[in-house]
Formats: structure tokens, sequence, C-alpha cells
């Protein structure tokens, strides 16, 4: 049974527009069918997120050190003092004036803010080097859309301008998402990101395994189902292990985490483009409109 629920939901996946923050591996949302008035009602829900966005910004973010002592650093805003009144105001201003731009990889597309993107109030720092235009993956192994998507993200990855600092930060909203963040954190410590990335959504996707336990709360068990998979690609049980219980990873662990509060993300998957636009599946009206609307965000900031 468990096999051909995950398939029935994989045949759902084009249909559907996200996987929110209250689902498990095993839940999944109703397909959406858009209406004649989805649109309208797509800029309300968008301005709204952008409002509760702004609202909700924090304003210091705690890091842990290798040492184990704590350091805590103030997140700067534009007005250099946290308002979410006025933060608030801001979006819904820039929201009604629909400002927008062509999309040069869209045809006649325009894209119009507080109705395919948010744009954020405070803007976030980002992580990246100057002249350098940060794109942020929210996301999560388990999500159908997630692993439908991924095929167009590693084919933007791979004609994306230089300019584009591209990562992917897996979400971990309960202890399964946690379990599934880990393996994501420490396949990129191990330096097999790109030969397993697509593996793991072919494993919980296609083979029905979700690679947790039955029981997320079974660390032990979870990390056990995780090192019989990533052994049939040849990685040593001791190097795994060793990995998934480094700092490297926790720190990794933390920041992901630290970042999904920040920007609020309660679904997935969503972009950030430079800690200033947001954007998901079905504010851009489909998975190959997002990645174009975010090639053209990254775009504009980087001419600015």
């Amino acid at each position: 049974m468990r096999v051909s629920r995950w398939a029935l939901c994989l045949g759902l996946t084009l249909a559907l527009a996200g996987c929110g923050k209250q689902q498990s591996a095993n839940e999944r949302s109703p397909a959406v069918t858009p209406g004649p008035t989805a649109a309208p009602a797509r800029a309300a829900a968008v301005q709204q997120r952008a409002a509760e966005q702004a609202s909700d910004l924090p304003s210091k973010i705690t890091r842990i050190n290798e040492d184990g002592s704590e350091t805590v650093e103030d997140v700067p805003s534009d007005s250099g003092a946290h308002n979410p009144l006025l933060a608030a105001v801001a979006s819904t201003v820039a929201a009604s004036t629909s400002t927008a731009f062509a999309a040069t990889t869209s045809g006649p597309t325009l894209w119009q803010e507080g109705v395919n993107y948010t744009r954020l109030v405070p803007t976030q720092p980002t992580d990246v080097p100057s002249g350098q235009v940060e794109v942020l993956e929210f996301f999560w192994y388990a999500c159908p859309h997630c692993s439908a998507i991924d095929p167009l993200v590693e084919s933007w990855k791979k004609t994306k301008p230089a300019y584009v600092s591209f990562s992917r930060v897996h979400v971990m909203w309960n202890e399964g998402h946690r379990s599934l963040a880990r393996l994501y954190y420490t396949l990129e410590s191990l330096g097999k990101l790109d030969q397993l990335h697509g593996e793991v959504f072919k494993e919980i996707h296609v083979n029905g395994n979700p690679l947790i336990a039955g029981n997320p709360g079974n660390a032990a068990e979870s990390e056990r189902i995780q090192t019989a998979f990533v052994q049939k690609f040849g990685i040593a049980e001791a190097d795994f292990k060793k990995a998934y219980h480094s700092f490297g990873v926790e720190t990794a662990l933390q920041r992901a985490d630290q970042l999904v509060q920040r920007y609020r993300i309660d679904g997935v998957p969503t972009f950030v483009v430079n800690g200033k636009f947001v954007a998901d599946v079905r504010s851009a009206d489909g998975a190959e409109h997002l990645v174009s609307l975010v090639g053209d965000l990254a775009a504009q900031e980087h001419k600015h």
C-alpha cells in the first residue's frame, strides 16, 4: 500500500501547487484547479503573505562557533530599525503599483509584483560576494512538487549566468523534515550531492522508500535507513556516519533553520532572490514559469 500511495501522490504532482508546513511525508494537498478569479485571489494572498513576512522577520541571528560558543548578530534592515507597520504598508504600496517587467525567457509574459512574486520589506542580507545575486531554493525531499521541478532547476543551473549564486535550503518543520535535511547536508559535506541528489528524489517518489523511520522521531532508525541507501552508491558506512554527526553538518542545519524562519517559509518549493523577492509555483503559474521568473528577477537585480 505504501508504494501505491506514493505513486498516486506522484501522479498528482503537476496538478498541485506545493507542499505546506503542516504536511508529513504521507500527506499531500488537494489538487487545485485555477479558475477565472485565480489571479486576483492569488494577488491578494501574495500581498497578505508579504505583509506577514515583513512583520515577523527576526532582528538577530545566533551562530554557533567551532569552539561551541555562540555569537549573536544583528540583522540589518533598510530603515535601520524594524517597523512592522511601515514594512507592511510599504509592501502593500509596492504590490498595488503592480510593477511589471518583460520576461526575457518566457515570451510576452509580464511578471507583476504582488501577483507573480512578493517583495520583502526590509530586504534581507545575503551571503554572497559583491556582484553576485543570491538565489535560494527552499525544498523538502519528500515533497512531490520539489521532485517535479528539480530537473528544471538542474537544467537551469547548467545555463544560469555566472553572477547567480544558487543554493538549496532544506526545510526542517518537524523531525521527519529534519532527518531528510540531515541527509541532504551530509551528502553535501561528503561532496556527493551532484551524484545522489536526484537519486534521493527517485528513491522516495519512484521506489516508495521514504528514507525515514515510520516514527519520524526515531532518529537512529532513520539514520540506519539512510546509511543503507548511500551504501548502495559506494559510500562507506563509517564515512557517512562521521559526516552525519559532524560539526559542519550541525552548522548547516542551524543555518537552514534560521533561513526558513527569517523568510517565514511555509510551503515548498519556494525561491528567494537576493533577499528581496519571493516566488513559488502557485504565484508563477507553473514550474517552468517559476524557473524563468527566478532567472529574470536575478537578471534585474544584477543590472542594479
